[in-house]
C-alpha cells in the first residue's frame, strides 16, 4: 500500500491524494501538521531514496526562507528530523521505496 506523507494545505499533496482516489487505489495518509515526529523506519526509507539528504529539502518553502536556511550551515538529515516542515511534499512511500514530490511514474512503478 502506498503512503502519502504531507499536509492537507499543500497543493501537491492534495494532487497526490486526488490521483489515488480517482483511480480507486488504496493508500494511507500521514498529516505532518497533526503528527510532528515520524518513526525511524520511515526516515530511513526516505533518506535511502535520495542521493543526498539536501535533495529532500524544499528550498522554496516559507519555513526555509523565514528561518534563514539559505545562509546557514546545517546537516540536512538532522534538520529534516527536527523540522519535517522542510520536506519537499508530498513524500510517497511504498515499503522501503520513497520519493519526495508528486510523481505518477513512481506511483505506477510501485503499484
Amino acid at each position: 500500500m502506498l503512503e502519502i506523507i504531507g499536509t492537507k494545505k499543500d497543493k501537491e499533496t492534495a494532487k497526490a491524494i486526488r490521483y489515488m482516489k480517482e483511480r480507486r487505489v488504496p493508500f494511507s495518509f500521514i498529516d505532518l501538521s497533526e503528527r510532528k515526529e515520524l518513526p525511524e523506519k520511515i526516515w530511513k526509507s526516505i533518506f535511502a531514496s535520495a542521493d543526498d539528504a539536501s535533495d529532500l529539502i524544499d528550498t522554496s518553502s516559507r519555513f526555509f526562507r523565514d528561518n534563514g536556511y539559505q545562509w546557514r550551515e546545517y546537516s540536512p538529515e538532522a534538520e529534516l528530523r527536527e523540522h519535517p516542515e522542510l520536506l519537499r511534499l508530498p513524500v510517497l512511500r511504498a515499503g522501503q521505496k520513497a520519493h519526495a514530490g508528486f510523481s505518477e511514474v513512481f506511483i505506477k512503478e510501485v503499484l
